[in-house]
């Protein structure tokens, strides 16, 4: 090994770094970091910018107009790449760093890689209190930056050049680990930044990375094949782990040899086809009538690639309380809840060994025939759902209809808050695999157009011919919109779908469902507000550069999307929906919220009798 050294700043050797790591995907080797995002301010811009500025082409850096919603655009990017690319986000000391707070939780919550670069306070002191600096006085080395200790899954301050060569390396490890994927945060204090160190030139060597297959315990898979064996109404849960493994496949070839029904997390949809005869439909809260059905019923559950959320699982009262969970999973955390057989290892590699020692059993046909059942009388129930022309209120389930019956079977949806998850999660018919984003691990407002950039982003990169398309409730765009403006800036087109329902509809909803009045969710209800009025939505997506257009009604959308899809940039398409009407009343589990033990309302009372009337159905933790 050479012992020769290149005298770098800080900042320029965690460029020249980032710049030097590679990966291999399907056969094509390109940079591990895609660029960045980054809003620069006095704490990153001398030093980080200006390593930065050198590398303009290789690191392409994207400038936000929120530093939240760049954390969500690397997070919905990484998402499209499977985890197998990152982008890194850049934001100065103070409340830049803090605003990525959220988008870093939101990433956590996904397990989804994310490098955030930030600014600190200087490590000298010689300046304190310096401006935006939080001082404790019991406490100097405490500030903004410890905040992000709870919400990101690798955390270092650099108070040395010479931490990077092995802060660094660690960080890369926990971002492409399947077992402990997640955010990782690197706080640079403003002079440590500019300061140089004689750095191996070893340590910018190119290096290509792999994502480590674990293989699964030879007793624990043999533990899981004798549960499975005699399973008389088998059931797969598939997760979003699935399509991170790259075991789409192997999924798909498992349930055919063992004719086993397969359910979809959230996380999950995209698994398989709509049209494959064992894909029973979506599980849980926002599920499926057919799913939760056989949910209820199944003895034996393989659960591959979930944490089994309670959306997915009813706050635990979807399953039949002896029913044996094995859980095939990268993570101990997850593969070992709820008293699970588990399996450790990658999903790829356990469900290949699981089908061969599982070699010659096949579930009864009538389970089978049961579920496909099930499947076929949902199908029919979404398809009246969606359906317009009958003079019914206009609904999220008409929207997605509309998209899906147009969209190509590559464009990417994408949505997050509100109840848009519920619906496209229970309402869409999945056309490919890994073409739905539905961000519910934190159901974070404000994803949906952001995240809907950083998709584009990445899409872009592989099939520019296809679209991401949004969908955003209003309340979700007025949080935050600014992204569209930064769709066009950079010609990463979006269509991006506004469905207003007058406010925070879904909440109003549950409001009503546990007895209670509407109160300060809808605009109308709202008590400090004299006079209510609809934002124009369209007008105002075209003063940041949109093509944008307002229709009436579900007929109008369809000719508007056609539009849309013939655009050359973003377009922003405007549908008002009802907010009482028109949601998707089947196909839903019991879900555990806190109501009033104690109130003075007769509604509310009944709503907590009847909500609780059915815990008993709920595993505690077994």
């Amino acid at each position: 090994m050479s012992d020769k050294t290149v005298q770098l700043t800080t900042a320029q050797a965690i460029i020249r770094w980032l710049e030097n790591q590679y990966i291999v995907i399907d056969g094509q080797e390109m940079r591990l970091c895609g660029g960045g995002f980054g809003i620069f301010g006095h704490g990153n811009v001398t030093c980080l910018g200006e390593a930065l500025h050198e590398v303009q082409e290789e690191l392409p850096l994207y400038r936000g107009q929120n530093e939240q919603s760049m954390g969500f655009a690397a997070a919905a990017y990484a998402k499209q790449w499977l985890r197998q690319r990152f982008m890194f986000c850049t934001a100065s000391a103070g409340p830049g760093t803090a605003n990525l707070v959220t988008s870093a939780a939101l990433a956590h919550a996904n397990r989804l890689p994310m490098l955030m670069l930030c600014g600190d306070t200087f490590i000298t002191r010689l300046p304190d209190p310096v401006l935006q600096q939080l001082e404790h006085f019991g406490d100097p080395t405490y500030g903004v930056n410890d905040a992000f200790k709870p919400v990101v899954r690798y955390w270092d301050r650099i108070t040395h050049p010479a931490q990077i060569i092995q802060s660094l390396p660690n960080a890369i490890a926990t971002m492409l680990d399947p077992a402990d994927c997640g955010p990782a945060f690197l706080g640079l204090p403003q002079d440590v930044q500019g300061w140089t160190y004689d750095y191996p030139e070893v340590f910018f060597e190119k290096k290509v990375h792999r994502i480590r297959r674990q293989a699964p315990d030879t007793d624990e898979l043999a533990e899981a094949v004798k549960a499975l064996k005699q399973a008389e109404r088998p059931m797969i849960i598939a997760g979003g782990g699935v399509q991170y493994s790259g075991a789409v496949a192997e999924l798909t070839a498992f349930a055919e040899a063992h004719q086993i029904p397969v359910v979809e997390t959230i996380a999950g949809r995209a698994n398989l086809l709509d049209s494959h005869a064992l894909n029973i439909g979506p599980i849980g809260v926002t599920g499926s009538n057919s799913a939760n059905t056989i949910a209820e019923e199944a003895d034996v559950i393989v659960a591959v690639g979930t944490r089994l959320q309670d959306f997915t699982t009813g706050s635990w009262t979807a399953f039949a309380k002896g029913a044996q969970f094995i859980s095939l999973n990268a993570a101990r955390h997850d593969a070992g809840k709820h008293r699970s057989l588990p399996v450790v290892g990658d999903a790829k590699l356990s469900l290949a060994a699981l089908d061969q020692a599982m070699s010659g059993y096949v579930a009864p046909q009538s389970w089978v025939d049961h579920a496909k059942a099930q499947r076929a009388a949902w199908m029919e129930y979404v398809a009246d759902n969606v359906s317009y022309g009958d003079n019914r209120p206009n609904s999220y389930a008409q929207a997605i209809g509309v998209v899906n019956a147009i969209c190509d079977p590559r464009d990417r949806v994408v949505a997050a808050a509100g109840g848009l998850p519920a619906e496209v999660t229970a309402n869409w018919r999945t056309l490919d695999q890994s073409t739905v984003d539905v961000e519910f691990g934190f159901s974070c407002m404000g994803y949906e157009i952001a995240g809907g950039w950083g998709a584009r982003i990445a899409q872009a990169q592989r099939e520019p011919d296809k679209d991401t398309i949004v969908f955003t409730g209003d309340g979700s765009y007025l949080l935050m919109n600014s992204d569209i403006y930064s769709s066009v800036l950079s010609q990463k087109k979006l269509i991006v779908l506004v469905l207003d329902n007058g406010g925070f509809a879904v909440i109003n909803k549950l409001q009503n469902n546990t007895g209670n009045e509407s109160f300060n969710n809808l605009l109308a209800d709202c008590p400090t507000v004299p006079q209510p009025f609809t934002v124009d939505f369209a007008a105002h997506a075209a003063a940041m550069g949109a093509t944008s257009e307002k229709v009436s009604n579900p007929e109008e959308l369809g000719e508007a999307f056609k539009r849309a899809k013939a655009s050359d940039k973003t377009y922003v398409i405007v549908m008002d929906v009802d907010p009482y009407d028109g949601w998707t009343t089947e196909g839903h589990a019991w879900w555990e919220v806190g109501t009033p033990h104690v109130t003075k309302s007769d509604r509310v009372r009944e709503a907590h009798v009847e909500w609780e009337a059915t815990r008993d159905r709920q595993r505690k933790g077994v």
